[in-house]
Parts: C-alpha cells; sequence; structure tokens
C-alpha cells in the first residue's frame, strides 16, 4: 500500500496512470461495502442465534443454512443499511408446554439491543422468562411490540416507557403482578393501541391512559383492577378512542355514557364482569355523537331500564355485537331488538328474568348468527317456521327456559347450525331423528333435562353429529342401536344417563372411532358387559352405574385408557384383576360402589395416578397393605362397609396430595370444545355428574374440581383393628375421616390435633380408651364429631369446639364424665354410677341417700293408712264389699 502514499499535484495535472492507482486503492473499500451490502452485520447474526436457542420451534425455521441472517425466516432487514427492522419470532400455533414447564426458560433483554434498526418486534407465545429492564431502551425507533405471552414484572414496563416511537404495545397475559407504574404511558405520545388483558395488576387505573393523545385501542381486561374508571374529571380524554375494554375487573363507582359524548370514532366497549361498577346508559333525548358496532355489558351494575326504556340501544343503529347477559333484567322479552332492520350478528342475553315467548320475534334475522336466551323464564313453543326466523344462525342456545311443545323438524332446515342447545325445558314429543343423522354440519346437541321420550337417537344407527349429544334427564327407551357408527371429530361425547333404556350393553358392532365419553349411568340395562367393549380404545370416560348388569368385569387384551370408570350400583361380582379392563396407569377416578366385588385390594398399589376410588358397600376383604400409601396423588378413599381386616398402615399419614386434579383431566373432563364469536363464545366441557363421599351424616356429590379443595379418608364399618396410627395426624389438608364401627383400641392420638382442616371425625363404635386428647379443641373447623360407643374414661373437654357437641357424640361410654370450668369432674357425679353418656341415663343427676329414706318411710306409712281404712271405717268396707 506503500504506492499510495499521498502526493500534492497541481490542478488539472492528475495523469492517468495515478488515477489507475487510486483505483487500486479503492478497490478494496468498494467490495468491503459491496460485501456488506449482502449480508447481515455480524452482531445481529449473533444475537439472533442466542434468541433461537432459548426458543422451542426455531430450530425448524432453516437459521443454520445461511450466514445471512436477512434472508432468514421471520427476519426482515432494511434494504438500505441491511439492518435487521422486523422480527416475527412468535410460536403462535406451536403446541404450549404444559404449565409447569412455562416461563422455565430465561432470557436476557440486552440481547435485542444488538438491532439498533428494529421497528417491528412480535415476540409472542414464547412463554420466556425476560429478565433485565434496559435491553429494549436503545431501540428508538422500535413501533410494534407484542410480547404476549412471556413472563416479567411490572417494573418492566417502566423501561418500555423510554420506547418514545411505539405505536402498537401488546402485553396480554405476560404475568404481571402489582401496581402499574403511572409514568409508563407519559411520553408515549403515539401509542395507538395498548393491550394489557389477563394480567394480576391491582390498584387503580392510571389516569394517563385515558388522555393519551393518539390511543384508538385499549384493553385492560382480566385484572384485578379496582377504584372507579378515571374519566368523568378529564376534559381531556382522547377523541381517537375506537376500542374501550376495562371488563373483568374489580372496577366500582360510576360511568356514566354522557362522559363518551366527544369520542365520535367509538366503535366497542366493553365493561362486562364489574360487579360494582354503576353503569348509566339511558339519558332520553341524547343522541350519542358514535355508532357502537360491539356493547359487552354482562354482569355488571347496568341501568334496569337499558331494556325497558331502550333510549341509548335505539340509537345505535349499526350495533352487530350485543351481550346484557347476566343482569338479572326483567320484563318481556326485547323483540324490537330483532326488527326487520337489525344489524345484530350475535346477541347473548342469557342469565336474565326475561319473559315472553320466541312467537314475538315476526320477522326473519338473515344477519343473526348467535343468539343465547338461556336461563330466563321464556315461555310457549319453539315457532314451527324456526328455520324462516334464524335461517343462517350457527349457534341457538334457548336452554333452562319453561319452553314446551314439540321440538319441530324444521329446525334440521338451519343448514349452518353447529350448536343447539334446549336443555332444561319442558319439551315433549320425540327429537326429530333428522338431527342425529341428517345434519353433518351440527356439532353440539343438548336436550337434557327436558320430558322427551320415543326411541333412542330416534331409531337412527348412524350419527351425523360431530362433537357431542346429550339426552340425559328425558324418557327415551328401548334398546341402544347394536350397529352404532358415527364420524366424531376429536373427542366424541354421548351422555344418555337418566332414561329409561333397557336391554343388554351390546356394542360389539359400534364403529365410533373417536368416541370419548360414554354415560349410560341411571337407566335399566341388564346382562353382562360384553367384551366388545374393549374395542372402543378412544374412551376415556366410562359411566354404566345404577343399572342391572351383572357378572363380573371383561378381560381386555389392551385394557382400556380410562380417566374415569364409574360401574357403581350394579350386581357385578368376582375378584379385581389389575390390567384385565381397564389400565392401571390412567385411572384417575374409580367407583366400584354398591356391588358384590370380591377378593383382596392389593391391585390398588400399582394405580398411579389415582384421586378418588370409591370401593364401599362390596365383599372386599383381607388387610390393607402399605403398598397403598405409594399413591401419592390419592385424594378420596371410600372402603366403607367391606370385611377388611388388621391394622391400617401408619404410612397414610404420609400422603402429601401431590398435584392437582385440574392438571389431569377429571370432572370437567374436556374443555377444549369452544365456538367462538367477535366477543363471546361458548365452550362445551363434559361435565360428570360429580364424586360421592359420605361425610357429616350425609352423603355428598362434588362437582366441578371441587376435588382440588376436599381430602376424605372413610374405612368404616370393616374390621379393622390395632391401635390408631398417630401418623394419620400428618394429615393437615383432611377434612373427614371416618374409622368408625371397627375393632381399634388402645387412645385417640392427640396428634389428630394438627389435624386443622378436619370438619368431620368420627371414631365411634370401636374399642378406644384412655381420655380424649383436649388437644383437639383447637379444631376450629370440626363440624361433626363422634366418640360414641367406647371404652372412654376421664373428662371431656369443654372448651373449644369440643364443648359444642351434644350428647350424642359422646354417649356409651361407661367412665367418661362432665367436666366442670375447672376442667375437675363435676362432684354430683358418683364414680361407680352411671354417667349422663351412658345409655338410659337421660341426663339426670343421682339422687342422694338421704332422700331415698324419706321416700320409703312415706310409702310405707301410706299403705298402713289405707288398710286402716279399708278395714277400720264403715265406707272403706261397704267398698270392699260391693268388690
Amino acid at each position: 500500500m506503500g504506492f499510495c502514499r499521498r502526493r500534492r499535484f497541481p490542478e488539472g495535472s492528475i495523469s492517468r496512470k495515478l488515477k489507475m492507482r487510486l483505483w487500486q486503492c479503492a478497490l478494496p473499500l468498494v467490495l468491503a461495502v459491496f460485501l456488506v451490502s449482502d449480508a447481515c452485520f455480524t452482531e445481529e447474526r449473533i444475537a439472533l442465534l442466542q434468541i433461537g436457542d432459548s426458543l422451542r420451534g426455531m430450530s425448524t425455521m432453516g437459521w443454520l443454512e445461511t450466514d445471512d441472517c436477512c434472508s432468514w425466516e421471520s427476519v426482515t432487514c432494511s434494504n438500505d443499511t441491511r439492518r435487521v427492522s422486523s422480527l416475527q419470532l412468535s410460536l403462535n400455533g406451536v403446541s404450549p408446554e404444559p404449565e409447569s414447564e412455562l416461563c422455565r426458560v430465561k432470557l436476557n433483554s440486552t440481547v435485542f439491543s444488538a438491532f439498533p434498526e428494529l421497528q417491528f418486534l412480535d415476540f409472542s407465545m414464547n412463554h420466556v422468562l425476560l429478565k433485565g429492564s434496559d435491553g429494549l431502551v436503545g431501540l428508538s425507533k422500535l413501533r410494534h411490540l407484542d410480547l404476549s405471552y412471556n413472563c416479567f414484572d411490572a417494573s418492566f414496563m417502566e423501561s418500555l416507557g423510554k420506547l418514545v416511537s411505539l405505536e402498537v404495545l401488546r402485553l396480554e397475559s405476560t404475568a404481571m403482578v402489582g401496581a402499574l407504574p403511572a409514568s409508563v404511558f407519559e411520553n408515549l405520545s403515539d401509542l395507538k393501541e395498548l393491550d394489557l388483558s389477563n394480567n394480576r395488576l391491582t390498584g387503580n387505573l392510571p389516569a394517563s391512559l385515558f388522555t393519551l393523545p393518539r390511543i384508538e385501542h385499549l384493553n385492560v381486561s382480566q385484572n384485578l383492577f379496582e377504584g372507579s374508571i378515571p374519566w368523568s374529571s378529564r376534559s381531556n380524554i382522547s377523541s381517537s378512542f375506537r376500542t374501550l375494554d376495562t371488563s373483568m375487573n374489580k372496577l366500582s363507582g360510576n360511568f356514566s355514557f354522557l362522559w363518551l359524548r366527544n369520542l365520535s370514532n367509538l366503535e366497542k366497549i366493553y365493561l362486562s364482569g364489574n360487579v360494582h361498577l354503576a353503569i348509566g346508559v339511558n339519558f332520553p333525548g341524547w343522541t350519542p355523537p358514535f355508532q357502537l358496532k360491539e356493547l359487552l355489558l354482562s354482569g355488571c351494575g347496568i341501568d334496569k331500564s337499558i331494556i325497558a326504556e331502550p333510549h341509548f340501544l335505539r340509537t345505535q343503529n349499526y350495533l352487530e355485537v350485543l351481550d346484557l347477559s347476566n343482569n338479572n333484567l326483567s320484563g318481556s322479552f326485547p323483540s324490537w331488538l330483532l326488527a326487520p332492520q337489525s344489524t345484530l350478528l350475535y346477541v347473548n342475553l342469557g342469565n336474565n328474568l326475561l319473559s315472553g315467548s320466541l312467537d314475538q320475534i315476526i320477522s326473519a334475522q338473515t344477519n343473526l348468527l348467535a343468539i343465547s336466551l338461556s336461563s330466563n323464564c321464556i315461555s310457549g313453543d319453539l315457532p314451527a317456521n324456526i328455520s324462516s326466523i334464524f335461517p343462517n344462525a350457527t349457534l341457538l342456545d334457548f336452554s333452562g327456559n319453561t319452553i314446551s311443545g314439540e321440538i319441530p323438524s324444521d329446525l334440521c332446515n338451519i343448514s349452518g347450525m353447529e350448536y343447539l342447545d334446549l336443555s332444561n325445558n319442558n319439551l315433549s314429543g320425540e327429537l326429530p331423528s333428522c338431527l342425529f343423522a341428517d345434519h353433518p354440519i351440527l356439532k353440539t346437541l343438548k336436550v337434557s333435562n327436558n320430558k322427551l321420550g320415543g326411541p333412542i337417537l330416534g331409531g337412527k344407527s348412524h350419527l351425523s353429529i360431530r362433537w357431542e349429544i346429550y339426552l340425559d334427564g328425558n324418557n327415551f327407551e328401548g334398546e341402544l342401536p347394536r350397529n352404532l357408527t358415527g364420524n366424531f371429530e376429536f373427542r366424541g361425547t354421548m351422555d344418555f344417563h337418566g332414561n329409561k333404556l333397557s336391554g343388554k350393553l351390546d356394542v360389539s358392532l359400534w364403529i365410533l372411532p373417536n368416541l370419548w365419553s360414554l354415560n349410560l349411568a341411571c337407566n335399566c340395562l341388564t346382562g353382562e358387559i360384553d367384551p366388545s367393549m374393549c374395542s372402543l380404545t378412544s374412551i376415556n370416560l366410562l359411566d354404566i352405574s345404577n343399572n342391572n348388569i351383572s357378572g363380573s368385569l371383561p378381560n381386555c387384551n389392551n385394557p382400556l385408557e380410562l380417566l374415569f370408570l364409574n360401574i357403581s350400583g350394579n350386581l357385578l361380582s368376582g375378584d379385581i384383576a389389575p390390567q384385565a379392563f381397564f389400565s392401571n396407569a390412567t385411572v384417575t377416578a374409580l367407583d366400584l360402589s354398591y356391588n358384590h366385588f370380591t377378593g383382596n385390594i392389593d391391585w390398588i398399589q400399582t394405580l398411579g395416578t389415582l384421586r378418588y376410588i370409591s370401593l364401599g358397600r362390596n365383599k372386599f376383604n383381607g388387610q390393607i397393605s402399605p403398598n397403598i400409601c405409594k399413591l401419592q396423588y390419592l385424594r378420596i378413599i371410600d372402603l366403607l362397609d367391606n370385611q377388611l381386616s388388621g391394622p391400617l398402615p401408619p404410612c397414610i399419614g404420609s400422603l402429601s396430595f401431590q398435584g392437582k386434579s385440574s392438571g389431569l383431566s377429571y370432572w370437567n373432563l374436556f374443555c377444549g370444545r369452544v365456538i367462538q364469536y367477535p366477543a363471546f363464545r361458548y365452550t362445551s366441557c363434559y361435565e360428570q355428574s360429580g364424586f360421592r363421599f359420605f361425610t357429616k351424616y350425609n352423603l355428598y356429590t362434588y362437582r366441578r374440581n371441587f376435588i382440588d379443595l376436599f381430602f376424605g379418608f372413610d374405612f368404616s364399618y370393616n374390621m379393622l383393628s390395632g391401635e390408631i396410627p398417630p401418623e394419620l395426624g400428618h394429615l393437615t389438608n383432611l377434612k373427614a375421616l371416618n374409622l368408625s364401627h371397627n375393632n381399634f383400641f388402645g387412645k385417640i392420638p392427640a396428634s389428630f390435633a394438627n389435624m386443622s382442616e378436619i370438619e368431620s371425625l368420627d371414631l365411634s363404635h370401636n374399642e378406644l380408651s384412655g381420655a380424649i386428647p383436649r388437644q383437639l379443641s383447637h379444631l376450629s373447623s370440626l363440624a361433626v364429631f363422634s366418640v360414641a360407643y367406647n371404652n372412654l374414661s376421664g373428662c371431656v373437654p369443654d372448651a373449644g369446639q369440643l364443648s359444642l357437641f351434644n350428647m350424642t357424640s359422646f354417649e356409651g361410654n361407661r367412665d367418661l364424665r362432665e367436666a366442670s370450668p375447672g376442667s375437675v369432674c363435676a362432684a354430683s357425679s358418683s364414680p361407680d354410677g352411671p354417667s349422663r353418656w351412658q345409655p338410659g341415663a337421660g341426663g339426670e343427676e343421682v339422687r342422694d341417700p338421704a332422700l331415698y329414706a324419706v321416700s320409703a318411710a312415706s310409702f310405707v306409712l301410706s299403705f298402713w293408712i289405707t288398710v286402716g281404712f279399708i278395714f277400720c271405717h264403715s265406707y272403706g268396707q261397704r267398698m270392699v264389699l260391693k268388690l
């Protein structure tokens, strides 16, 4: 490069040879610029690889096929600078990790500082824990930022306030907790869209959110915000508002629609779920400057006259979505909403007190796609020409009313209908068979709890319904079709319980490859469980309880991978063979109660995922093996009324009740079937009848995921013996413990005082001895307590909870005494006489001996006076002669 030394030349005297030498000097620089223009910057490529290493699914993007990151998928560079300008790194559509794995991966946000020209960043749906708060500060050109479905705390927000060019900021479901820093938004004057929904933000809504000069869409729904909406006291509310969503918070105070009088661009208002927010809607003579498309006021303190005196609603001529559900609105069904000129697409008036009938709708609703009038007081019949009224409906929900009459076959002419719910009405007659077989679009059919009858499934043997059929709680009769076929989509459901079905359960010719839930409980089915049941390999829930089915459980070559099996209340018998009918690796809830099963129960120990087991009212025998303690997920065990003997394994006290049952499909077995509409949706969950448990002297049925909160053991009415293991006191979450009607002896463990959540404790009808531990008085949740019919002695603690129970809790203990306030047995009680808890004592005190002497003397004196009167007095003699 020595020939490129700087030299002086007179102006205009540069020779041709010198020009060549200058070109030789410049060539390397030109080539360098050319190479840079065709490749991304090294520091940006390194940063992208660091991001890719932390994300699931980035290996599929082909980032390692070339060094030029500007050509990588999801990466866009500026044509001028070759700097990264856009990153679309959302994993939307990738299967999410289990809840326990979310936000386990950490990523330092400083990695984004390598992109100084970045304008668009979509990092949503990655479930990454973003560390550090300064990594984004240098991105002064960033206009669009989406970090939804990741994790960081509210302090992270403060750094976002320095991104002065932001126009869109989406932070939905980012696990933010605590108050929202009000200063964050003071410098974001260009912000048009802000989404903070589905977090746990608390405190008051910052007023600065509503004064952003260019804000159009504000969503702070599904948080824990309190107080009033900071609107009325502000005159500088942005007139750019198009969408306002403060739904599902804890807002209170007043909110008047008059405050919206300057918002001529407003299109959507969502205030649902704020129970204590008083919303003023109707103002006679006021015509708003805006025309709403969507209005959601479900479950809030809405003006009750919104329907009876619809001043506001009549001004909204282009309304497409209206949700006034859950407001206790009364009066007649507002048929004027469905006038011929109606633009409504989606209407939800469910869970109110509206009356009237569907006959009030007289014009065809050609625009309407979904309507819910569920849980009102609608009566009358379904219109015979219902397809003419709702020709394009995809959802009709008229459940929970008093609609009567028959179901018109004209329903089948609504060709696009996907969801039909007529459950919990007074409908009668037969269900049109075309709904079962000739409606391939229909996903969900619910007619539960009516008075419908006729042959089950209308006599059809081929089903066209795609998701679920609920015919339970009616009078359908006859036998199930032997050759039933169908094309259920993922996880089909058939619920026929509570009808009058008869005949044998023969599914040998069924072709239902995606049948997931089958409920035939509470019918009149007979015969045995046919081995063909093993062919339903997709089934996860089977309930055939409360029928007349006999025989033993069939053996399957491939055991059914059931989550829930309920065959209680039948005539089944024989031993239970593990891995014969159901898989021990999958069953979560098992109810075999009220049958005639025999043999030991050692097979229980193999049910590793078991939460609930009920074997009560059978003939199981043998001992309870310590291996039962391997079931660390167990929450409820019912062995009531069997022939079990031997001691209770002490290791039961080490059961840890791990996990939540909602982590596995359980009572709400599947809620993934969703019909989504703008601004509201319908989620269909199969809800099992619940789990049963005898406690507090009653048989209770617990529904949904209450099992996450309830823990109970019932070993009563067996032949168990030995001392009660004090280790049971370690079960601090236990709600109910029943050891009654056994042969337990020894003392009541004082460690039971550690069972702080116990509500029902029954130790009656055993051979327990000694005193009642005074520590049990501290069990503040105890509602039912019995130690009756044992050999207890000493005093009954007169303090705390135990002092509230009457004599029936302690009767049948000869040496048990009442305590005085000083914890000394009452002096009036004789050591050898009966106590007031002894049968026949009646609660009376033992009488003084002197009193008996006086009584005896009085009796003798009265006797001789009577004899003297009869034989010595003339009147007495005449009376004797007459006799």
